[in-house]
C-alpha cells in the first residue's frame, strides 16, 4: 500500500492526514468517550471555579480574566457534550464524576484560601494537565476515523493555550518564591491527586498514594459579597447619577459619552451579580449555564470597553472615577437567585425601547468619539442577545410576560440601598467626583468646561438607574 497515489497527487483524505497516518491504530469508541468525559469534567469544574471565585476576587484584571475563561470553558463543555452524544452514548452519564481523586483535585482548587493559591492551582496544575490530555488524544486517535473528536480537541487546545498565556503572566506577577515554598505541600497534594487518578485523562497507571483533603476538608462556601482592589477607593459612592445626566436633553453629547464610559466600566458589578445567580442556581439544563455565562462575559467586556474609553480620553479613572459595587452588593445579599434574575430581566427589557441602547448608540455617534460609537454599537447588539437569553431562561416560568416584568420591578423595589447608613458608618461621603473628571476631560480636549455640565450634582439618593424612585435609608 506504500505505492498508493491520489489522483494527480491531489491531497488525499480531504487533507486531514496522510494515507499512512490514516492506517495507524487508534482509540476505540469506548476509550475515546472515556477520555472525552474526563475533558468534559475538567472544563465543567474549571467553569464552576471561575464563576464561584469571581465575585469575591478583588483584582479587577482577574475578574475580567475569570469571566472570559468561564465563558471559554462553558463553550468547550457544550462542544464535548455534543460530541459524546454522537458516539452511541445515550444516556450520556455526564453528571457522573469520572474519578474520585479528580473530584478532590478540583475541590482543592475551588477552596484555595488565597488568590495566589487559586491561580497556581488553575494555571499551573489544572489547565496544563488538561492540555496534556488533549494533546495525547490527538496523538493516540486515528485522525480519519475520529476526525470529529479531533476537531473538538484542537479547538479546545487553542482556547486552553489562550488561558494559559494569561495565567502564566498572572502567576509570574503575583506568585513569589516564598509563597511557592509555603504552598509546596498543597501543590504536592494536587500532583498526588492527578497521579492517583492516572492523570487527568486517565491514561497513566494510577499511583497508590494516600490522599487527604486539605483546603476542601471543609466544603467550599460561596462568597457573594463583591470585593475590589485598591483602585476602587470609594465603592459605596452613589454620588453621581449617570442615568439622570445621560437622559437630560440639555446636556451635549460629548460629556454624555464620557459619562457612558463610566457607566460601562461600572458594569463590572454585573458579572459579580450574575456569578451569584449561576453559582446558586442548581439543576438547570447545561444550556442555561452556558447562556448565562456568555452574558456574564459580555458584561465584563462592556466594563473593559469603559476602561478603554476612559483611558483613550486620558482620564485617570482609578484616581478620579468612583466606581461602586452597591448594585451587586445589594442584590447578592438581599435577594434570592431567581429574584436577582428577575431584576436583571427587568433592566434588560428597559434597554430595548428607542430610549435605551439605541439612544446610547446615537449619543456615541453625536459625540464624534469613534470608540464610543463603536462600543455602543456592540453593546446594543449584546443586550439584544441578553434579552433573548432572558426570554429563554426566565420568561418561560411565567404565563404572562407582563407579570415577569412586574415581578422584576417589585424585586428591585424591595432592594434597600443604604445611602444614609453607609454615610453614617463612614463607608462613603457620596462625594460628587464628576466636576473633577469633567475638568480633566476638558483640559485634555483643549476646551472650556460647560458651566451647566460642571455643576451637575444629581445623586442616587432617591432615583435609581431606570429613573424610578428607589428604596433608601436617607
Amino acid at each position: 500500500m506504500n505505492t498508493y497515489q491520489s489522483y494527480r497527487n491531489l491531497p488525499a483524505l480531504a487533507g486531514i492526514c496522510s494515507m499512512s497516518e490514516a492506517m495507524k491504530p487508534g482509540l476505540s469508541i469506548e476509550e475515546c468517550v472515556r477520555r472525552l468525559k474526563r475533558y468534559h469534567y475538567a472544563f465543567k469544574r474549571l467553569h464552576q471555579i471561575f464563576i464561584a471565585r469571581l465575585t469575591a476576587e478583588p483584582i479587577y484584571e482577574l475578574k475580567m480574566g475569570f469571566s472570559l475563561h468561564a465563558h471559554l470553558c462553558a463553550e468547550q463543555v457544550s462542544a464535548v457534550r455534543r460530541r459524546i452524544g454522537e458516539m452511541r452514548e445515550p444516556p450520556l452519564g455526564l453528571d457522573i464524576v469520572p474519578d474520585a481523586k479528580l473530584e478532590i483535585f478540583f475541590d482543592e482548587i475551588l477552596a484555595a484560601p488565597t488568590t495566589e493559591e487559586l491561580v497556581l492551582g488553575i494555571y499551573e496544575k489544572a489547565l496544563p494537565a488538561l492540555k496534556a490530555g488533549l494533546e495525547r488524544h490527538g496523538n493516540d486517535t486515528n485522525p480519519l476515523a475520529d476526525q470529529p473528536s479531533l476537531r473538538v480537541c484542537r479547538f479546545a487546545q487553542l482556547e486552553v493555550d489562550d488561558m494559559l498565556k494569561f495565567g502564566y503572566q498572572v502567576v509570574g506577577q503575583l506568585v513569589h518564591h516564598a509563597l511557592r515554598e509555603r504552598t509546596r505541600t498543597w501543590s504536592s497534594l494536587l500532583d498526588d491527586c492527578l497521579a492517583a487518578a492516572g492523570g487527568l485523562d486517565g491514561t497513566q497507571v494510577p499511583v497508590c498514594v494516600n490522599i487527604v483533603r486539605r483546603h476542601s476538608a471543609t466544603p467550599y462556601t460561596y462568597d457573594g459579597r463583591p470585593k475590589r482592589d485598591e483602585r476602587f477607593p470609594d465603592p459605596y459612592n452613589m454620588g453621581v447619577n449617570a442615568e439622570c445626566f445621560l437622559y437630560d436633553a440639555k446636556f451635549p453629547a460629548e460629556p454624555k459619552t464620557l459619562m457612558m464610559f463610566y457607566k460601562r466600566l461600572r458594569e463590572v458589578d454585573v458579572p459579580e451579580m450574575m456569578a451569584s445567580i449561576i453559582t446558586e442556581t442548581i439543576d438547570k439544563p447545561w444550556e442555561y449555564y452556558r447562556d448565562m455565562t456568555r452574558q456574564l462575559w459580555d458584561e465584563a467586556r462592556h466594563a473593559m470597553m469603559g476602561e478603554v474609553g476612559l483611558a483613550n480620553l486620558g482620564i485617570d479613572w482609578p484616581r478620579n472615577v468612583m466606581v461602586n459595587f452597591t448594585w451587586s452588593l445589594a442584590l447578592n445579599t438581599q435577594l434570592k437567585p431567581i429574584e436577582r434574575h428577575a431584576v436583571l430581566y427587568f433592566i434588560e427589557q428597559g434597554l430595548m425601547p428607542r430610549n435605551g441602547k439605541r439612544f446610547e448608540w446615537e449619543v456615541g455617534l453625536a459625540s464624534h468619539n469613534p470608540l464610543s460609537a463603536l462600543f455602543q454599537d456592540y453593546d446594543w447588539a449584546d443586550e439584544v442577545l441578553h434579552a433573548r437569553i432572558g426570554r429563554d431562561w426566565y420568561l418561560k416560568d411565567f404565563d404572562d410576560p407582563r407579570k415577569a416584568v412586574q415581578y422584576g420591578d417589585q424585586c428591585w423595589s424591595r432592594v434597600l440601598m443604604d445611602w444614609g447608613k453607609w454615610r453614617e458608618e463612614g463607608l462613603t461621603a457620596h462625594r460628587n467626583w464628576w466636576p473633577d473628571v469633567y475638568r480633566q476631560f476638558c483640559q485634555n480636549q483643549g476646551i472650556e468646561p460647560d458651566p451647566d455640565v460642571l455643576a451637575y450634582s444629581t445623586t442616587y439618593a432617591e432615583v435609581r438607574a431606570d429613573l424610578k424612585t428607589i428604596s433608601t435609608s436617607a
